[in-house]
């Protein structure tokens, strides 16, 4: 009886190791899987938040009346000017009667001097025979150059008319629309009224206001991160105005936004920046994608040059939006896998996609 049990146990024992054999096999035939992999780097990485700005025409302005008068024509909310197109127009006939009227005493003046020095040369001739006295050629002298001087003054006051019928249509100092209508046309306003609101579409710039306790972390020049609309972009920091509000306690800055934007981006509308709240330091960084949290630890799975992975734990530090520092058994150039590693255990063929 004894010998039917060990040979039973013997019969178990073969057909567990045949078992295990088999799936062994299978396993060593297991195909590779896929992944996607990124590199360790060592960076310069400064902890970051995300803070909302708004964007605003660099050129929002109002448009005034050149001269006093009656208003003939402007542009409408919405319309489009080019630079050099025209904005407003005044009814100008009050100013070419007041120039025609100017040109007619110009004239005067011009007979009156003419005839004056034809007399002068006639009385400097005579006082050479003793035949006028010295007090009738000097009264002459003094009237001739006064006509002369009136001359002057009529002339200027022809220029002053002539500037005025310039003024008299605003054309646009930039391209862009207009925003808002003040008064309508035939109206009587004054040089100082307002007539229009016009923007510049062209050139746009974020503004941007940070807690003053992240004063020292953003300057003039560093680039930032802005997205809005599936629009992401980086630039530098145009304009830092160190000055904090008493209020928010805040301080602003200034982005230029590239004009290939305009067609995305709009005055007015709410962006996203990224600013740094630390001071940067170097360390060994991955990409975000390559973290794996569990409630044990936060894993990275490295892949080796024979395309085999290593599951290592990692310590996560500061990061920004893309890639954040890390502690732990790597080096700069390593391969981590950002895609397809969740499954994936110590030991495992990938294939590098």
């Amino acid at each position: 009886m004894k010998n039917t049990f060990n040979q039973q146990l013997m019969k178990i024992t073969i057909t567990t190791l045949l078992t295990c054999c088999g799936w062994l096999a299978i396993a060593a035939e297991a195909p590779a899987k896929p992944v996607k992999v990124d590199s360790v780097l060592t960076m310069s990485l400064a902890a970051s938040t995300q803070l909302n700005a708004t964007l605003h025409s660099r050129s929002h302005i109002p448009i005034t009346a050149g001269v006093n008068g009656r208003l003939e024509w402007l542009a409408q909310p919405g319309d489009y000017i080019e630079q050099g197109q025209v904005l407003v127009k005044m009814d100008v006939l009050p100013l070419e009667l007041k120039r025609a009227e100017q040109l007619a005493e110009l004239k005067r003046a011009q007979i009156n001097v003419d005839y004056l020095k034809t007399e002068f040369n006639r009385l400097q001739k005579l006082s050479k025979t003793n035949a006028t006295s010295q007090f009738q050629l000097d009264q002459n002298r003094s009237k001739y150059e006064l006509a002369q001087a009136d001359i002057e003054i009529a002339e200027l006051k022809l220029k002053q008319i002539e500037d005025q019928l310039n003024r008299a249509t605003i054309t646009a100092p930039f391209a862009g629309v207009v925003t808002e209508r003040i008064v309508r046309a035939g109206t009587d306003i004054n040089r100082s009224d307002t007539l229009l609101m016009f923007l510049d579409t062209e050139h746009l710039e974020a503004r941007l206001f940070i807690p003053i306790k992240y004063l020292g972390f953003v300057n003039k020049g560093h680039l930032l991160t802005l997205s809005a609309s599936e629009q992401v972009i980086e630039a530098p920091v145009s304009a830092k105005i160190p000055s904090a509000d008493p209020r928010s306690q805040t301080f602003e800055v200034r982005i230029d936004i590239p004009t290939h934007l305009n067609q995305y981006w709009a005055a007015g509308q709410l962006v996203r920046i990224t600013v740094p709240v630390q001071a940067a330091t170097e360390s060994l960084t991955v990409p975000r994608d390559a973290l794996i949290l569990r409630k044990e630890a936060t894993y990275v799975v490295k892949v080796e040059s024979n395309n085999t992975v290593q599951r290592l734990p990692v310590t996560v530090g500061k990061g920004n939006v893309d890639r954040v520092s890390i502690r732990g058994a790597l080096k700069h150039g390593d391969k981590v896998a950002i895609r397809g590693a969740e499954r994936l255990v110590d030991g495992d063929k990938v294939i590098i996609q």
